[in-house]
């Protein structure tokens, strides 16, 4: 019994794990805010400059990282 619970929980542990890589890959330093006033789908990281437009991003963009 005591292995079946334990292989449930590290399943449930890897399946977290995988979940939060694959939903988000933003560093702590990326704020991304959506400016209306300039379109209705412009974003821009007020922490380095970075611009889009489009859905949400998920990825730093911040110019010199390969990611334009």
């Amino acid at each position: 019994m005591q292995l079946v619970f334990l292989l449930l929980l590290l399943i449930g542990v890897l399946a977290y794990q995988w979940h939060m890589r694959r939903s988000t890959t933003l560093t702590r330093a990326c704020r991304w805010r959506m400016d209306r006033s300039v379109a209705p789908d412009y974003w821009h990281c007020a922490a380095c400059g970075a611009q889009w437009r489009g859905d949400e991003p998920r990825d730093c963009l911040r110019p010199g990282r390969g990611q334009e």
